[in-house]
């Protein structure tokens, strides 16, 4: 159910969800456990179930998708700014020899991508994005590993009779900037792009370690980046939750046919029915994830910020440059400056 009807569902009682928790869970088929991030909830789609947590899990996410198609029994616990350690701690209890299916997408959390974003998304003379991104590869590099073959190793040991499905993450950049608000320069996407290809290959060599699979979205989403026709993905929006996170389309016509052969053996092809019969699913997904709330309401949603030029830190780079911040042909010169004097002191770096 989607939050705009939260209202009218919270009506209904207690009785209600008391009725729908006790459906049988597993009527469906076999059991599919859906774990991760975001990316994997569904944030993005603009269209939540009311389970009474802030995961931005959505009927229309490649979990639900999936499973509706296979006719699987999902537990769809996935949730918007899940690190490893909430996966562990939050998410793994779902887990049991009975369950058949996994997937999961974690990492970009722990790598702190959204502040990446965040900074990258200002002027040059007020941000330091190739820091940020060398921070987070830094990261990447030397501390994600262990913590995902840790996190494999006991989703197995829960799950010892599951088909595991680690899922990657898309390029979100094309090269050019169309969102009034924020100021990508090509260089700072390319390493964006770099970033989201670093964290998948670190995450397929350790699923591969683990016996696992590992489902590379990149290709199905070449084309359909942010700025792009279609667009898969959003770029800066309202609310802002819904940044850089793919659409509804982006589930459909990118994860689902990406995940689903890995997983079940065989491509999901997302079609209209599909979709309503995904949607028809949302009161039983929001009573199965009410039971896990208080675990779910740990967890803190990662998300990207709109650059703010009026504040102490912006005004005080704005002076040293010399930017007239309420002068937009100002803000963007100093920009263009900033960011090529910046592209050249990575490559000058690179080439060390």
């Amino acid at each position: 159910m989607s939050r705009r009807r939260a209202m009218a569902a919270a009506a209904l009682g207690s009785t209600v969800a008391l009725a729908l928790s006790a459906l049988p869970a597993h009527a469906a088929g076999p059991t599919y456990v859906a774990l991760g991030d975001s990316y994997s909830s569904g944030t993005g789609t603009r269209d939540y179930i009311a389970d009474g947590t802030s995961c931005l899990r959505s009927a229309y996410a490649y979990p639900s998708l999936i499973a509706a198609a296979r006719g699987y029994s999902l537990t769809f616990r996935a949730c918007s700014g899940a690190t490893v350690a909430d996966v562990t701690n939050s998410q793994l209890p779902a887990l049991s020899a009975s369950t058949s299916y996994v997937s999961i997408s974690i990492g970009g959390n722990d790598a702190g991508f959204a502040d990446v974003l965040t900074e990258c998304a200002q002027p040059g003379w007020m941000s330091d994005c190739n820091g940020a991104v060398d921070g987070a590869q830094a990261f990447v590099n030397g501390t994600l590993p262990s913590r995902l073959s840790s996190l494999y190793s006991s989703i197995r040991a829960k799950a010892p009779n599951a088909k595991v499905t680690v899922v990657g993450y898309p390029r979100i950049f094309n090269g050019e900037d169309c969102n009034a608000l924020t100021w990508f320069s090509p260089e700072e996407e390319a390493r964006l792009n770099a970033m989201a290809d670093l964290v998948n290959s670190v995450t397929s060599q350790r699923a591969s370690a683990a016996g696992f699979s590992f489902a590379n979205p990149t290709s199905r989403f070449v084309g359909h980046a942010v700025c792009d026709s279609p667009e898969w993905i959003n770029g800066l929006s309202n609310p802002i939750e819904e940044s850089y996170h793919p659409k509804k389309e982006g589930h459909a016509n990118g994860y689902t046919p990406t995940v689903s052969p890995l997983l079940t053996g065989a491509t999901v092809r997302t079609t209209s029915a599909l979709l309503r019969e995904a949607a028809g699913s949302e009161e039983r997904l929001a009573a199965t994830q009410r039971r896990y709330a208080e675990l779910d309401r740990g967890i803190t949603p990662e998300r990207v910020l709109t650059p703010d030029l009026h504040s102490p830190q912006a005004l005080a780079a704005a002076r040293r440059a010399g930017v007239d911040v309420d002068d937009r042909a100002s803000v963007d010169r100093a920009d263009r400056i900033w960011s090529q004097r910046q592209a050249a002191e990575h490559r000058a770096a690179a080439t060390r």
